[in-house]
C-alpha cells in the first residue's frame, strides 16, 4: 500500500526539480555560478628581448711594479691616483752597494786589458822568433830540437793570448751586468699599447722599506676603458655574439647608462654553474667608472616590431597546454586559447600565435574552464534570456 505513494512523492520531487531549474540561468544549469574575473586589452606593440646581468667593473689592464734587485727604498715619487707615463722613474732604492760593484768591475776591466795587451805582444815576439827559426832551418843553421822549441814556445803565447781575450770579454760583460743592477735600482713604468698615460691605483710600501726581489711597489692601471666581467647562463649564451652593444648602470651614477660593446667570450661554460664568463669593454674617457665597482649589464638581443603583446598575468596552464582565455561579451563567457608565445619583457609578452585580438582575461582565470560564465567588476551577470538576445 505504500508504494503507490512513494512513488507519487518522488515524482513530484522530479517536477519541482524541473521547475525550480527553469527559472535559473545557463551558468546555474551548469552548477556553477559566474568567476569574477579582471581583463586587458590585446595589443600591438614593439617588444624587446633584454638580458639583464650582474658584473663587477676592472680595468682594461693592470700590472704591479716590483723591483728586480733588492735593496732600501730610498724614494717613492708617485702615490695613489698620480698618473704616470711610460718609462718615468717612480722609485730609487739604496744603489751604494752596485756602485761599488760597477766600481770593481771597471778595476778588473781594466786589469784583463793590460793582460790582454802583454799576452798580445808575447804572442807578437813569439810569432817573429818562429819565422827566424824556420827561415834558419831552411838553411840548415837550426838543429830540429830548436825549430821544435820555437813552435812550443808561440803555442803557448797564443793559447795565453786567446786566454786573456776571453778574461777580457768576461771582464766586459761582468762591468755590463753590474751597470744594468745599478740602473734597477731606478725602477721605472713601461708599456707598448701606445697609451700615453696611466695612473697609480695602489700603493703597497713607503720609503725606507726593505725590498727583497719582486717585492710590490705600487700598481698601475689603464682605466680609460674599463671591463664589465658578467657570467651568462646557458639559455642566453648562444644570444651573445662579438661587439654586441650593451648597457652598463651603477650605484654611482644612477640613471646613467654607459654604453659598451661584448668583446670577449669564453668558449666554454663553467660545469659547477653552467655559466660562461663574458667580458665587456666600456669607455672611460672621463674616468668616472672604477675598478672595483658593481655593474648591472643589459643587452638587447632582438626586438620585434608591432608585435601582438598581452600581459605575462594573462598566461593560464590547461591540460599542460598554454594558453589565455578570450572574453566573449555577448555571452559574458570566457574561452581558452591556446597559444605559442615569443619574447618576455618585463610584465609583457610576446604572441607568435594565433593572431589574437579581443579582451583576455588577466586574473581569476585559476577558476575558469573553457566556455565558463565571468562576472566583471561592477557589472551583474546577464540571465540567460539576455545572453540569447
Amino acid at each position: 500500500m505504500r508504494r503507490p505513494q512513494i512513488f507519487v512523492m518522488i515524482t513530484i520531487s522530479i517536477l519541482l526539480a524541473m521547475i525550480a531549474g527553469c527559472g535559473q540561468d545557463d551558468s546555474g544549469m551548469r552548477g556553477k555560478p559566474p568567476v569574477a574575473v579582471e581583463i586587458a586589452k590585446v595589443s600591438r606593440s614593439d617588444i624587446r628581448d633584454i638580458g639583464n646581468f650582474s658584473g663587477t667593473l676592472s680595468p682594461r689592464s693592470s700590472f704591479t711594479v716590483a723591483p728586480k734587485v733588492a735593496g732600501r727604498l730610498k724614494r717613492l715619487t708617485v702615490d695613489i691616483g698620480d698618473v704616470v707615463r711610460s718609462g718615468q722613474v717612480i722609485a730609487e732604492l739604496d744603489d751604494e752597494e752596485y756602485v761599488q760593484d760597477v766600481l770593481q768591475a771597471r778595476a778588473d776591466l781594466a786589469v784583463a786589458e793590460a793582460q790582454e795587451v802583454q799576452r798580445k805582444s808575447a804572442l807578437e815576439l813569439a810569432t817573429r822568433e818562429l819565422q827566424r827559426m824556420q827561415t834558419l832551418r831552411d838553411k840548415d843553421f837550426v838543429s830540429e830540437s830548436d825549430m821544435d822549441q820555437a813552435q812550443s814556445e808561440y803555442n803557448a803565447a797564443y793559447a795565453n793570448h786567446q786566454v786573456a781575450i776571453a778574461q777580457l770579454g768576461k771582464s766586459k760583460s761582468e762591468l755590463k751586468t753590474a751597470e744594468v743592477r745599478q740602473s734597477y735600482t731606478r725602477i721605472k713604468v713601461s708599456w707598448d699599447d701606445g697609451l700615453a698615460t696611466r695612473v697609480v691605483g695602489e700603493r703597497y710600501v713607503d720609503e725606507g722599506a726593505m725590498l727583497t726581489v719582486n717585492s710590490a711597489i705600487v700598481s698601475i692601471l689603464d682605466n680609460s676603458v674599463m671591463t664589465a666581467e658578467i657570467d651568462v647562463i646557458e639559455r642566453d649564451y648562444p644570444k651573445i655574439q662579438l661587439n654586441q652593444p650593451a648597457a652598463i648602470n651603477t650605484d654611482a651614477f644612477p640613471g646613467e647608462d654607459f654604453v659598451g660593446k661584448i668583446n670577449r667570450i669564453a668558449p666554454m661554460l663553467q660545469e659547477s654553474s653552467r655559466q660562461a664568463k663574458v667580458e665587456i669593454d666600456v669607455p672611460n674617457p672621463n674616468g668616472e667608472l672604477k675598478p672595483g665597482m658593481f655593474a648591472r649589464v643589459q643587452i638587447e638581443f632582438r626586438t620585434h616590431s608591432d608585435a601582438i603583446v598581452i600581459p605575462t598575468s594573462a598566461i593560464a596552464r590547461r591540460n599542460e597546454r598554454e594558453g589565455v582565455f578570450i572574453i566573449d561579451r555577448d555571452t559574458m563567457t570566457a574561452k581558452f586559447t591556446e597559444i605559442q608565445t615569443g619574447i618576455r619583457q618585463d610584465d609583457r609578452i610576446e604572441i607568435l600565435s594565433p593572431e589574437i585580438k579581443g579582451e583576455i582575461v588577466t586574473l581569476g582565470h585559476h577558476l575558469l574552464e573553457d566556455g565558463g560564465a565571468i562576472r566583471l567588476p561592477n557589472e551583474k551577470p546577464k540571465s540567460a534570456g539576455e545572453m540569447g538576445k
